[in-house]
């Protein structure tokens, strides 16, 4: 069997991670380097920092092939492809900030034998201003598509690949970049640096507008009286338009679709076009949110001094992050109307601790719940259909009134059992 090219992956979040571990898989010997010592020396021992299901076992199983290091040349020296997974958060003005992947590109000086490959989500044209940046470092776009809580069965069964390279001088590393992924046996989209960048970007706001969309028909069915659950189900058996993505809520979160949404849409603002559509999708998503506040007042009246659970913190199931989340934005709200709130979530709530103000992070579930004059299910976690809602859950609170921001309850069960009901869309 030929030997595998050694890989470097500069960043060890959670992209970096991710990219690390599965080329590991695959065979390779991959040399990650990090910026934050306590991060590499957990990940020495073998210690994974982020909650992602199925990556821990992964970097347990190819400690032999994975390399963590501070120094950047310990990957320089065996590795001449570099997979940059640093972060770019938006700046106050919207742009990503891409000071960490101009740092990485000085990492690499006027380098003849090394090449970047770009994971970062970045703007289009952030291949061009690299190239003129450092001319002699080949340079190829590879966006990542993976969904947190499933990102390693994503990256090894990927729906495809996308290499950007520009010239045809860079073809051979076009090439090289596939020849890595080719046991995977995935769909290839050979193209170039600039319309690679704007696959991942125009991905991420097309699901966002799904996402969007079937709020505005959620929110429009519980004035009319229809079930935004039946609606969803017969659109989505069209081919044309499909089940994916079709799940109302109280809107998007996470690391991805706010800051993609929102950097296409300053890319087009920068460029001279307004991009009404994406403007459209971004308002939706912060009114789904009033709109929980609205159903609580609803029943409640004033929030003053009420006890409000939110049960969920991470922006989705099976992770940690709660970056964007949805909870954050609606502990602050809630706070901001005299309400008390208390939260549970299994995996997330030391993560969010710090951003929740005065609002008390629970144990459990229950004890959240205790004494509460509403529930407000935020996070579909499995954990929280599985309680006693007719028993325990019932005796606890001062108040039987659920808010389920997923429609993940059964309403007729809750129902049953004496509580208020409202979910989204019914």
């Amino acid at each position: 069997m030929a030997e595998r090219e050694p890989v470097g992956v500069i960043g060890a979040g959670w992209v970096g991670l991710v990219t690390a571990a599965c080329f590991a898989e695959l065979g390779h010997e991959v040399l990650c380097r990090d910026i934050v010592a306590e991060k590499v020396e957990a990940l020495r021992r073998g210690e994974v920092p982020i909650h992602e299901p199925g990556l821990a076992e992964l970097v347990q199983r190819n400690a032999e092939r994975l390399h963590f290091t501070l120094e950047i040349r310990e990957v320089l020296e065996p590795a001449r492809l570099l997979f940059c997974c640093v972060d770019t958060p938006p700046t106050v003005s919207g742009d990503a900030d891409l000071s960490h992947v101009h740092s990485v590109v000085d990492d690499l000086g006027d380098s003849t034998e090394h090449a970047l490959v770009m994971k970062s989500t970045v703007p289009v044209g952030t291949g061009r201003a690299v190239s003129r940046r450092r001319a002699a470092i080949g340079y190829a776009a590879n966006p990542e598509f993976l969904k947190e809580g499933n990102a390693v069965d994503d990256f090894m069964r990927p729906d495809r690949v996308v290499i950007g390279v520009d010239e045809s001088a860079n073809s051979a590393l076009g090439d090289r970049v596939e020849a890595l992924y080719r046991p995977l046996e995935a769909e290839f989209v050979r193209t170039d640096v600039a319309s690679a960048e704007m696959i991942k970007l125009a991905s991420n706001a097309f699901l966002a507008t799904k996402i969007s969309f079937i709020n505005e028909i959620a929110n429009v069915s519980e004035e009319v009286g229809a079930d935004v659950a039946e609606v969803a189900r017969g659109m989505g058996l069209d081919d044309r338009i499909g089940p994916q993505f079709l799940r109302p809520g109280i809107g998007y979160g996470g690391s991805c679709f706010p800051k993609d949404v929102s950097a296409l849409k300053q890319l087009a603002g920068n460029s001279g076009y307004h991009f009404q559509l994406l403007t459209s999708v971004i308002e939706v998503n912060e009114m789904q949110k009033r709109r929980t506040i609205g159903k609580l007042q609803r029943h409640l009246g004033s929030l003053v001094g009420r006890e409000i659970a939110l049960l969920g913190l991470a922006f989705k199931p099976d992770t940690d992050d709660v970056r964007e989340a949805t909870s954050l934005v609606l502990a602050g709200r809630l706070q901001g109307e005299g309400a008390r709130v208390r939260a549970y979530d299994p995996v997330a709530g030391s993560a969010a601790r710090d951003a929740l103000g005065e609002a008390r992070v629970c144990d459990s579930a229950l004890e959240a719940l205790d004494g509460a004059d509403a529930a407000v299910l935020v996070t579909e976690w499995p954990e929280f259909a599985e309680l006693d809602w007719e028993g325990e859950v019932r005796r606890r609170m001062a108040t039987p009134l659920v808010v389920d921001g997923r429609n993940f309850l059964d309403a007729g069960r809750l129902r049953a059992a004496g509580f208020s009901y409202e979910g989204v869309g019914r």
